[in-house]
């Protein structure tokens, strides 16, 4: 099973770690889902955790990134040009889960098109919940 995590849901994860974001984020950690991502979503991810005003702990976000980097399944996809995004940052999200054939996990559907492979962070948890 693979998924795209939007950076919300990292941060969601590490300020609620036994909320459903930090259950999704285990089963990545225990092998049990595959996290699609590039080098933009990396740099993404980076960016936002790193920022003072978060003050997540250094270690665990460099061990998360670490964990990423070694384990996840790092791709190139095609550019999506046809495709409008009212925030151009998320489009790498989408670009990445459609070349991986994932799921892209979000709070904030809003910002992505109608798409199926595209789930809200509640939904994703319960599809897993019942299958893992």
């Amino acid at each position: 099973m693979n998924v795209v995590l939007d950076t919300n849901i990292l941060v969601s994860a590490f300020w609620s770690p036994n909320g459903k974001a930090a259950y999704v984020l285990k089963q990545i950690i225990d092998g049990k889902i595959n996290l699609c991502c590039d080098c933009r979503i990396l740099s993404e991810y980076r960016e936002v955790l790193f920022r003072p005003k978060f003050q997540f702990d250094l270690w665990q976000i460099n061990s998360l990134l670490e964990l990423f980097e070694k384990d996840g399944i790092f791709v190139v996809p095609e550019p999506l040009p046809d495709i409008f995004f009212a925030d151009e940052s998320d489009r790498i999200f989408f670009e990445v889960a459609k070349f991986c054939n994932a799921t892209l996990v979000t709070g904030n559907l809003k910002h992505f098109p109608q798409d199926n492979s595209i789930m809200s962070l509640t939904d994703y948890f319960f599809s897993i919940y019942q299958t893992l």
